[in-house]
């Protein structure tokens, strides 16, 4: 079983991809999402560009790929989390996340399902 969404999928589908993130990220929404406020959903593009521009992900080039401080800071705080925590939820990762940044009452949204994703199926750095 996945411990992560549609968004973690699309995130694997554009590293696969090869090729500039933004465009293979474009890409890969087309295939999986129908409507296009799913494919424009900013929260895990800009988790994925974040990770790309920090050179996480294997095989894509650091870069400036996305204006989002936020979820970059989301998906790197729970990539050194899962580091030491590699078999957390996707909940309690959150959590975790939330906690080592000072969050208070605040939702993912699809952010830990990109950085699951990646985690999972080895395309972290």
């Amino acid at each position: 079983m996945n411990r992560y969404n549609e968004y973690g999928l699309t995130a694997k589908k554009a590293v696969v991809k090869n090729g500039n993130p933004i465009e293979t990220w474009i890409l890969a929404t087309k295939e999986i999402f129908k409507t296009k406020s799913l494919r424009e959903k900013n929260c895990p593009k800009s988790t994925f560009l974040g990770l790309c521009e920090e050179g996480l992900i294997k095989g894509i080039s650091k870069g400036n790929y996305t204006r989002s401080k936020l979820n970059k800071q989301y998906a790197i705080t729970a990539v050194k989390i899962l580091k030491s925590n590699p078999t957390l939820s996707k909940k309690e990762l959150w959590e975790h996340v939330k906690k080592e940044l000072f969050i208070d009452k605040k939702e993912h949204n699809s952010q830990m399902d990109v950085v699951l994703a990646l985690w999972d199926n080895k395309l972290l750095v």
